[in-house]
C-alpha cells in the first residue's frame, strides 16, 4: 500500500466540530436591546454669500482659465477651497490675490461644486 491508500485508524475518535462563533453567544446579553440611535445630521457647510465665475483669455497666452471672484475668504481658506476644487474638477489652478484661477473652461461644472461647499449664489458670466 502506498501513502494514498492508508486507511484512518479506527482507534482514534473523531475530533468534535470547532465553532469559532460559540464564544459570541455569551456576549449576546451585553448587546443593546433596541436599534442604534439615529446619527445627528450635520448642518450644510456655511460658505460665502456669493461667487462670480467667469472665463478669461487675455494676458494668458491664449490659454483659457476660469476665474472665481468675490468669495471674500481669507488667504488660508482660499488655499483649502482651491485644493478641493482642483480635486473635484481634475484640473490645475492657483490663487491670485483674492481670486481662484482654474485651468480650462470650467463654467458648466464649477457652480455645482461651489453650491456643495456652501456658496448661496453663484453668478456665471
Amino acid at each position: 500500500m502506498g501513502k494514498r491508500d492508508k486507511k484512518p485508524e479506527a482507534s482514534a475518535p473523531a475530533a468534535p466540530f470547532h465553532n469559532p462563533f460559540a464564544a459570541l453567544n455569551l456576549k449576546r446579553e451585553e448587546l443593546p436591546s433596541g436599534p442604534a440611535p439615529a446619527p445627528v445630521k450635520a448642518e450644510a457647510p456655511k460658505g460665502p454669500a456669493r461667487a462670480v465665475v467667469r472665463m478669461e483669455r487675455k494676458g494668458r497666452g491664449g490659454k483659457e482659465v476660469t476665474v472665481v471672484e468675490q468669495l471674500g475668504l481669507p488667504a488660508a481658506e482660499l488655499e483649502k477651497w482651491l485644493k478641493a476644487l482642483k480635486g473635484g474638477l481634475g484640473c490645475g489652478g492657483t490663487v491670485e490675490e483674492d481670486t481662484l484661477v482654474l485651468q480650462g473652461d470650467q463654467r458648466e461644472r464649477l457652480p455645482t461644486l461651489l453650491e456643495a461647499r456652501g456658496v448661496r449664489r453663484v453668478t456665471v458670466g
